[in-house]
């Protein structure tokens, strides 16, 4: 928590196979405790942020859905969208954004460096109408 906002990063490997963008089973189930995290704070937006390492990303296919570390943010951001209203947040309180590899947490080339910036971020923040209601 900080400055009213809530942050709850999980590294990619808990969600995602490498290279991939379909979450997994243990993940849904984690994602389901999220969603009531989310549902209690009823007078808050979501966010949810992917991120990636910056080593680039080979599409499997010509025309690929994903072809590039920003699509991959992008699509894996949206899974776990989907993951979270399917275990109940509204449509209407939450949205996703990729971010690929431009806002690492940890600038280095290691393995280790790689693994902290390769994670999906869950924002909650107050609802602007009502942040302005208790300003006023």
């Amino acid at each position: 928590v900080e400055k009213g906002v809530v942050f709850i990063s999980i590294a990619d490997k808990l969600l995602f196979k490498s290279g991939s963008y379909l979450v997994s089973d243990r993940a849904k189930e984690v994602l389901a405790k999220v969603a009531k995290v989310i549902n209690d704070k009823p007078t808050f937006e979501c966010m949810v942020e992917g991120h990636t390492d910056n080593v680039p990303y080979k599409a499997k296919t010509a025309g690929s859905l994903v072809e590039d570390n920003w699509d991959l943010s992008v699509v894996r951001a949206t899974s776990v969208v989907k993951a979270l209203t399917s275990a109940g947040v509204s449509p209407l309180r939450i949205s996703a954004q990729g971010r690929g590899e431009y806002l690492p947490i940890d600038s280095g080339s290691t393995k280790e460096a790689r693994a902290v910036n390769r994670r999906t971020e869950i924002i909650l923040t107050p609802k602007l109408d009502v942040l302005l209601k208790s300003i006023e």
